[in-house]
């Protein structure tokens, strides 16, 4: 598993947070836990694999936004209670 990270610009509003998500969506399948942030201007998702970074930046750059960045770091569940 894998943990994503996007810098996007162009988000104000929570309208703005549900079409990016929707987007993620749309091109990872396999996408988990999509949450963006129009505040801090980015986007987290965890998929399998990781993720075709030019079509997510393609798919993002058609709905209006911009990619920044892309992030993506080895995802490992945190298992709470168990130390």
């Amino acid at each position: 598993m894998v943990k994503t990270t996007l810098k996007i610009d162009g988000m104000m509003c929570g309208m703005c947070e549900a079409h990016i998500n929707d987007v993620i969506r749309k091109v990872v399948p396999d996408a988990q836990k999509v949450k963006s942030s129009h505040t801090k201007g980015e986007s987290t998702f965890i998929s399998e694999q990781a993720p075709d970074e030019n079509k997510i930046i393609a798919a993002v750059a058609e709905t209006g936004y911009t990619v920044q960045s892309v992030n993506t770091e080895p995802y490992t569940k945190k298992l709470f209670g168990l130390f």
